[in-house]
């Protein structure tokens, strides 16, 4: 038996290089792709030309015009980068909650975080104002997310669900309650004004920029390498609550560090895109898939994944209804929305 165990051990290990290494070449290739296509195609020589000019200044010959350095450089590079944070971001939250509440259908958009996000980025738009600069709406969708995942857990013991499934229907209930307060902010707000928050409501990256990459960069960084640093923790929230105890976790204030390490992940992703759905539910199940269910393995492979699946969601997005930008909400949802069936499905055993 450990004879046969110690063979097996190197095969796993390499199996998951294997997949690490293809997951960070395919990041590669799709940032590439996505940087090259779009209304005016810019060929991959000249995108990684202008690449390696930018980080060494006059290694190459320039042959391309300052229009194309800049929707490279300044528009769909950036883009890119946030298409991967966000889908890294939201696919880790994904996988935490559905280890904590030992459901497989948590995710920050069905427990109404991604909700509560959006209301604080809506509320800071349209009625406070950026009075403290860049961070007002970051901080504020922070602080949405936070009073949505605690609105939930308060209906949830008010209401006696305590049970996974019901849980889930407790979050649907309150983010449709928190959309319905961000419409209400959106009809009171200045009617010339509330066109912008659509972005919000329905997703985007279009507003990306480079001096604002560093706040869901450094969010994603320090939170991501929590989530990774507790995966043992995860590994045993997902046996059961008894045994979780018995290893001696705080079972209760471990659960809500992870639901408020979600809120400020989730909160911090929507103030720059919007709500985007589905990422949190999909991707930590097709990685199990490919993985397990060990954390130290899910959480990074995961991340990496998601945030391949964005990129490729914002390029539909970009391409299928050229030269206009289709909202990446409703590419995620379309997409989200299918799998959400066909897990439905799976779990009543059909």
């Amino acid at each position: 038996m450990t004879q046969t165990a110690t063979k097996t051990h190197p095969k796993k290990a390499r199996g998951l290089r294997i997949i690490a290494l293809l997951g960070v070449v395919a990041l590669f290739g799709s940032l590439s792709i996505a940087v090259s296509v779009g209304a005016v195609a810019v060929p991959l020589e000249t995108v990684w030309s202008i690449l390696v000019n930018k980080i060494a200044p006059e290694t190459i010959t320039q042959d391309w015009s300052k229009g194309r350095e800049a929707i490279v450089w300044n528009i769909r590079l950036p883009r890119a980068i946030l298409a991967c944070l966000v889908g890294a971001g939201l696919a880790m939250v994904g996988a935490s909650l559905q280890a904590v509440t030992r459901n497989p259908l948590a995710d920050p958009h069905l427990l109404g975080i991604s909700a509560g996000g959006a209301f604080g980025a809506i509320l800071a738009l349209l009625h406070t104002g950026l009075f403290i600069g860049l961070l007002t709406v970051p901080l504020f969708a922070f602080l949405g997310s936070l009073a949505a995942t605690l609105i939930v857990l308060a209906v949830s013991q008010f209401a006696s669900a305590t049970s996974a499934d019901r849980l889930v229907l407790a979050g649907v209930a309150v983010s449709f309650i928190v959309m319905s307060a961000a419409n209400v902010l959106i009809f009171l707000g200045d009617p010339k004004a509330a066109h912008t928050v659509v972005f919000w409501m329905l997703g985007g990256l279009g507003l990306a920029q480079w001096d604002q990459l560093m706040y869901p960069a450094v969010v994603l960084l320090l939170c991501g390498t929590y989530l990774w640093l507790k995966s043992s923790t995860l590994n045993a929230m997902t046996i059961g609550d008894e045994t979780a105890t018995t290893l001696g976790i705080p079972v209760a204030r471990f659960r809500l560090t992870i639901f408020v390490i979600g809120a400020l992940i989730t909160g911090v992703m929507v103030a720059f895109s919007g709500i985007i759905g589905f990422v949190g539910l999909m991707i930590p199940h097709i990685v199990r898939m490919l993985v397990g269910g060990d954390y130290q393995r899910l959480l990074p492979i995961s991340a990496l994944c998601g945030a391949v699946f964005l990129v490729w969601a914002d390029i539909i997005a970009r391409t299928v209804m050229a030269p206009d930008d289709m909202p990446i909400g409703i590419v995620t949802g379309l997409i989200g929305g299918v799998f959400f069936v066909w897990l439905l499905r799976k779990r009543m055993g059909a």
